[in-house]
């Protein structure tokens, strides 16, 4: 454990200093791409104009004999493509893998001063942040790097749920976390083969009455892990997201699963499909009658004092907080969006 005063001490002689503050980055949806692949690479191009961040992956859906082939591509792609104000990411493969310790390498020597996050799998608790961010200070004090490589963190573990305080504060270089609800299920011995979303049999049955049929409604799996990530997360200053849904068929259900997080703090989700970018920018931006109705409380209480009455409701310090997080919200989203921006009134 690292004491207050040596927090934000670098790791390594000649590595940057770590970050105080997060960058303030729109990133309402993480968008998957297979670098193995050239003709999606061949895509990112125009792909990193329409979305918030392009994610290399390296681990999960890449086949083992594709691994460096993914690698050497993503390099490829970190070199040649102009990201602009869109963020640039890989997920790892695990630490325990083969190809964990190459990929940190390799990458981190080939593009680290280009690279904005790597998302490490499987983290059961602090002890892999710690390994992974002693070692990103090594390369880049030894590449140059300019400015420090942030960690986000994939909670899909039962451990690492048991151990997501502990994880959401041991280094300076968290960026976040994200909800892994496949590999969590199988952690957990949960009985469901889906990649997110709900579950038709995880539900309550209404109180029965004679021979009425009894109502029933679906309840949400990932409500309590979700709600619980999301504590650590904002206790920790950090930033907290929904990961995938993997039926890409059913827009509607990813819609309400990804709402759902938004709601409850989540500030974004995976994309692993085109159509679920759309999705993602419309449920990770607030309602425009939302921003206009937040707009009224903080024109009517500039310094968040005080209470007064809008529209037949009381609001007060703790309503001038809730519309401050909806308007600056809205500020990115219109920055990035100047349709959006317009609905807003900003």
């Amino acid at each position: 454990m690292k004491l207050p005063r040596q927090f934000f001490q670098p790791l390594a002689i000649g590595a940057p200093a770590p970050m105080r503050d997060l960058p303030v980055r729109l990133e309402r949806m993480i968008h998957f791409v297979p670098p193995h692949m050239e003709k999606m690479r061949a895509k990112v191009p125009e792909l990193a104009k329409t979305v918030d961040v392009v994610l290399g992956n390296l681990e999960d859906a890449i086949p083992v004999e594709a691994k460096e082939a993914a690698r050497k591509g993503f390099i490829e792609m970190g070199q040649s493509v102009d990201f602009g104000p869109t963020g640039l990411w890989t997920r790892i493969n695990a630490l325990n893998s083969p190809w964990a310790l190459d990929d940190i390498t390799e990458i981190i020597g080939n593009i680290g001063n280009k690279l904005d996050v790597i998302m490490l799998p499987k983290v059961d608790g602090p002890w892999d942040i710690h390994y992974l961010d002693q070692l990103l200070a090594q390369l880049e004090a030894r590449h140059k790097v300019a400015k420090p490589i942030l960690i986000h963190a994939i909670l899909e573990t039962a451990q690492g749920v048991n151990n997501v305080e502990a994880i959401a504060t041991a280094s300076p270089r968290m960026h976040g976390m994200s909800l892994g609800p496949a590999d969590l299920a199988a952690s957990r011995a949960m009985k469901t083969t889906r990649v997110g979303g709900g579950h038709p049999e995880y539900k309550v049955l209404a109180d029965a009455e004679g021979d009425t049929p009894r109502a029933t409604s679906q309840q949400d799996l990932w409500h309590y892990t979700t709600a619980k990530m999301v504590d650590a997360c904002a206790a920790a200053s950090i930033k907290p997201f929904y990961g995938p849904f993997g039926d890409f068929s059913d827009a509607a259900a990813c819609e309400s699963q990804f709402r759902n997080s938004f709601l409850l703090g989540c500030v974004g989700a995976w994309t692993l499909h085109p159509s679920q970018i759309a999705i993602a920018k419309k449920v990770y931006a607030p309602d425009p009658a939302e921003v206009a109705f937040a707009k009224k409380i903080v024109e009517s209480m500039p310094d968040g004092a005080g209470a007064v009455m809008i529209d037949g409701k009381m609001q007060d310090d703790a309503t001038w907080k809730q519309a401050k997080v909806l308007i600056d919200l809205a500020k990115l989203v219109a920055a990035k969006d100047p349709e959006m921006g317009q609905r807003y009134g900003l």
